[in-house]
């Protein structure tokens, strides 16, 4: 069951990478592997769970990284790199991982893997979960830029940007604030204000 489940999760990822994520039904997804649609449901449950399967499959490629060895920058920044790799490779599929939330355990790999990267820069606890979605937004959004064409010439005007020279300024920059946030007292738990 687990190998057909990931036929199918894959042939959905592809469909969506080709005609984008409006394109994604179960019927569609059937029709590519030559099935009716009623014959991928116990694969896959239903469409919700199907999106949540292609979201935990996309995901699931960023695992490489997670045993990486190195220090804790060389991580943070193997992960960045990961993450902009995979919307690259799946730019249509890519942007469910913006729009889902992170409702299973596969889907909350990301953050784990900057959470636990954090912790080993000795960020105070309080601070992790600020930090782990700072830095998640700033991988995660500066990839589904480049993807959706925010990022392109047009829209941001006639100046060549070197989007590779400005991924590892803002990389340079998230592992900055890392480590002036490891170098000062806690602040307490700031998901629910100040302190």
């Amino acid at each position: 069951m687990d190998e057909k489940r990931g036929q199918i999760l894959d042939q959905a990822i592809a469909l969506a990478d080709e005609r984008g994520l409006a394109a994604i039904s179960m019927r569609s997804v059937a029709e590519r592997l030559g099935l009716s649609s009623m014959a991928i449901y116990p694969y896959v449950g239903n469409k919700e769970a199907l999106l949540d399967g292609m979201v935990d499959r996309l995901l699931g490629e960023l695992s490489p990284v997670a045993g990486l060895d190195g220090s804790w920058q060389d991580r943070l920044r193997a992960v960045a790199h990961a993450v902009r790799g995979l919307a690259r490779r799946h730019p249509g599929a890519y942007q469910l991982i913006m729009a889902r939330p992170s409702g299973t355990p596969d889907a909350r790999r990301l953050d784990e893997m900057l959470s636990a990267i954090l912790r080993e820069a000795k960020v105070p606890e309080a601070d992790v979960p600020r930090l782990e979605r700072l830095l998640s937004t700033l991988v995660l959004g500066f990839a589904a830029s480049e993807v959706n064409g925010r990022f392109s010439a047009t829209a941001v005007g006639p100046d060549d940007v070197d989007w590779d020279a400005e991924f590892e300024a803002d990389l340079d920059d998230g592992i900055g604030l890392v480590e002036q946030v490891a170098d000062r007292p806690p602040t307490g738990d700031l998901t629910s204000g100040r302190t």
